[in-house]
């Protein structure tokens, strides 16, 4: 089997994850929660692929200052998208009336695409540095998108438009398959980017880690779910690794 294919089957997890995440909103409804600690869990998930897997393996490949520059041009891009987006929070779509309800859950699909993206450029790219890591970031990835898809479905379930929650769903979805295609691509023209594109993608989802799912794991409050689901996290990430890559649990 060929990269390429190899890649865009492993990025299809995404959609089924999607749909798990959405089929949870619709019968979970608006949890607190179930949002803290799903966010708990995506969180953690992300900050150790991110700073555990991606930037060392772009850092022994092109060395520390080129990661951290290609780290912070990703954290950079996606802040700056989201400075020129209106990109409204979940907690604020509570209570408002139904035609800025509709508004505000648009305004999340396109974050949610924002933040798919660069998690399509880390699952190619770890996959060109080493199989056994693409898969490893491919089905952290996939277990991310859950609890993530679960809460952006949120403001979509209250418009009471199933054709929005499913088109929003399977828009998300498709955009870590773009994003890896875009990798592969980049990276068959000049080899050279893919520990840029590894880095790239590690800065983005720390940015989002940090900036966008911790704030909104804060709102929902449950400190003790989002303690317990980043618990979670690291036991799930440590066994990923150990059948994946062969490390000590």
């Amino acid at each position: 089997m060929s990269a390429a294919v190899a890649v865009v089957l492993l990025s299809m997890m995404s959609l089924l994850s999607s749909w798990v995440g959405v089929a949870l909103a619709i019968r979970l409804g608006d949890s607190d929660r179930a949002i803290a600690g799903g966010i708990g869990f995506s969180v953690g998930i992300m900050l150790l692929i991110s700073l555990l897997e991606l930037t060392p393996q772009a850092s022994v490949a092109i060395g520390v200052r080129p990661t951290m520059t290609s780290f912070a041009l990703g954290a950079g891009l996606v802040w700056t998208a989201h400075a020129l987006v209106p990109h409204i929070h979940l907690v604020e779509e509570r209570g408002v009336a139904d035609k800025a309800l509709v508004r505000s859950a648009y305004l999340i699909v396109l974050g949610l695409i924002l933040h798919d993206i660069p998690e399509g450029f880390a699952m190619a790219n770890a996959y060109l540095a080493s199989p056994a890591l693409g898969a490893l970031v491919s089905v952290a990835i996939a277990l991310h998108n859950i609890p993530e898809e679960f809460a952006m479905a949120v403001p979509a379930l209250l418009t009471r438009s199933k054709r929005l929650l499913y088109g929003a769903a399977l828009l998300s979805a498709l955009a870590e398959p773009a994003g890896a295609i875009v990798g592969l691509v980049a990276t068959g023209f000049v080899p050279g980017l893919n520990a840029h594109f590894m880095a790239f993608a590690a800065g983005a989802m720390t940015f989002v880690s940090l900036h966008e799912l911790l704030p909104m794991a804060r709102r929902h409050g449950h400190t003790l779910l989002f303690a317990a689901g980043l618990g979670t996290s690291v036991l799930v990430y440590r066994a990923l690794a150990a059948v994946m890559l062969g490390t000590a649990f």
